[in-house]
């Protein structure tokens, strides 16, 4: 009975609790400790980023990572914020920017447990899946769009200028015309930073850079009063837990928008990031149940006061490079937040704003990443477009509205590849079976006098019916064949208003003296076309097993009929 009531318990505890070894636990401290090094003052820069106090990037590292680590099913996944998650949020908190500490406080609680809710619906309805609407080559452009628009919105701060946010171009005019009053001591801070940061990323890419320079500006700061000189700072930071926050329930109608954004690319970013750094002896992310764990750590998080979260890739390398092993590395990263809040926040108040922009800046130019515009360019301009679109669709309309021109481009990008599939004209490689399409690489490739062969590919159905009528009666046209064949192996499945096509298509060509075979069906393909009209029509000696077999019949066809094949 005893040994019952402890399997019953042990099976209430996480899976990676429940086979923890040993030989895990110094690695994973290792790596918490690590991680915390590189999470937290990133997680201070991307607050201010918000439009948040810092000391909101702590409450970030803290419970949210806490419950991903009962509740997640990556391993290796850091859970706080991301550069992304920042800009969004700050574009959503946007109207509330000029109101007190405490409304802007809720707003943001209210944001937090708003996509928590967004992405625990999404669980239950098993959206995992919607992840993957999101092309690669748009999600590219949207974070080139994103990395932009955060330094453009950083490089004030290191000047020691501000600046009235208006529009993209209207801020690269006011930051042009604040250069002339930039601080020089602010100015020579920025320049002390971005040489600790981008050195040691280049000569001690294992240290953490971002400790070092936020620890050596708190010191420069009280070694040297910078604050008395005119070097702005971040000023006072709260010491200790933060008061419950309960979200507005009024605000919701104003947050779901921006909400939905922020949940979709929350979920989006997690389960990348979860997926690329997954051991091969781990269990692969579950999208569905990453719903659930991000979900209810941004809610979780969103009661002590923490901005949107979700998993970051940069921080989750950091992590699995560090030697993590299992969730317990997050544990430990979310524990030194804790000790952060408990008695560090004094010093973390001495930080210069000069230090969390060049460290924002640092880690965001990454977003921009040329060579994989180039690389997409290389092998398909149309997608390298889209990239170019999304990216321009977050810098001129805005972050949140860049999101949803993000979606649209998707969307519209999936309908466009689907409605028009290809429809290639076939050739016989000389002196073997293999058929492909013609090409001016193959001049040489074997045609046959009066024989159109055809290969289609894709899902054959409503949206691009059409569309392969007319390419098939182009290519008829052009080829002033007899017998027309129909390569139906790429075709998965074959949908009822594209049989009508297939059916009236067979019906023209007979008036014009045309034969038409179906080549390489599939069971499914198959017993459509069967229990059809135009399976009654074609009979079982005009639909055939493969294109050597239909190429052999029309030969031997044309011989019988005194040609010459």
């Amino acid at each position: 009975m005893n040994a019952q009531f402890g399997h019953r318990i042990a099976m209430l505890l996480p899976e990676w609790l429940r086979r923890y070894q040993a030989a895990w636990l110094q690695p994973d401290l290792l790596a918490g400790a690590t991680a915390a090094a590189v999470v937290l003052p990133k997680a201070l820069a991307y607050a201010t980023v918000a439009g948040l106090p810092v000391q909101a990037g702590l409450y970030t590292c803290f419970i949210p990572m806490l419950i991903y680590a009962f509740v997640g099913s990556s391993r290796p996944l850091s859970v706080s914020t991301t550069t992304t998650l920042a800009i969004l949020a700050g574009a959503a908190l946007q109207p509330f920017a000029s109101a007190d500490a405490g409304t802007l406080a809720m707003a943001s609680a209210t944001l937090a447990f708003l996509v928590g809710i967004i992405l625990l619906l999404a669980g239950v309805l098993r959206l995992g899946f919607v992840a993957n609407f999101i092309s690669e080559p748009v999600l590219i452009g949207f974070k080139a769009g994103i990395g932009v628009v955060i330094v453009l919105d950083q490089l004030p701060k290191l000047m020691g200028t501000h600046i009235d946010k208006g529009s993209f171009g209207h801020n690269v005019l006011a930051t042009l015309a604040s250069v002339p009053h930039a601080s020089m001591l602010t100015v020579l801070v920025t320049i002390c930073m971005l040489v600790i940061l981008l050195g040691m990323e280049r000569w001690a890419p294992r240290w953490p850079a971002p400790l070092i320079a936020v620890a050596a500006a708190i010191l420069a700061t009280k070694l040297l009063h910078l604050d008395q000189h005119g070097v702005s700072i971040v000023g006072i930071v709260p010491i200790g837990l933060p008061p419950v926050l309960l979200p507005d329930w009024h605000l919701f109608a104003d947050l779901w928008p921006a909400a939905t954004g922020i949940a979709l690319m929350s979920f989006t970013e997690s389960i990348a990031a979860g997926r690329a750094f997954a051991g091969a002896d781990e269990p692969v992310p579950r999208p569905d149940l990453e719903l659930y764990a991000v979900g209810l750590a941004n809610m979780g998080g969103a009661l002590l006061g923490a901005m949107a979260a979700g998993g970051g890739t940069s921080q989750t390398a950091v992590n699995r490079l560090a030697g993590a092993r299992s969730q317990l590395a997050g544990l430990i990263t979310s524990l030194l937040a804790l000790v952060t809040m408990l008695v560090l926040a004094p010093l973390i108040g001495l930080m210069p704003h000069a230090t969390l922009a060049a460290v924002v800046i640092v880690y965001s130019v990454g977003l921009i990443k040329p060579a994989e515009f180039i690389d997409i360019l290389k092998v398909r301009r149309t997608e390298f477009v889209w990239a170019l679109v999304s990216m321009a669709g977050v810098i001129l309309l805005g972050t949140l509205q860049g999101i949803v021109a993000a979606i649209i481009v998707s969307c519209v990008a999936l309908a466009w590849q689907v409605s028009n599939p290809p429809v290639h004209v076939l050739g016989r490689k000389p002196g073997t079976n293999v058929f492909r399409q013609r090409t001016d690489e193959h001049p040489e490739d074997e045609t046959f006098p009066g024989l159109l062969l055809l290969r289609l590919e894709g899902r054959m159905f409503f949206a691009n019916a059409e569309h392969i009528r007319l390419k098939i009666k182009s290519l008829v046209l052009q080829s002033q064949a007899k017998v027309v064949i129909l390569d139906l192996g790429a075709v998965f499945d074959l949908e009822y208003t594209a049989l009508k096509m297939l059916i009236e298509a067979e019906r023209h060509l007979s008036q014009l003296g045309i034969t038409l075979l179906l080549v390489g069906l599939n069971p499914g393909v198959f017993t459509v076309v069967m229990q059809s009209e135009l399976g009654a029509t074609l009979g079982r000696e005009r639909l055939l097993f493969n294109l050597e077999q239909a190429v052999k019949r029309y030969a031997a066809q044309t011989i019988d009929a005194g040609g010459c094949p």
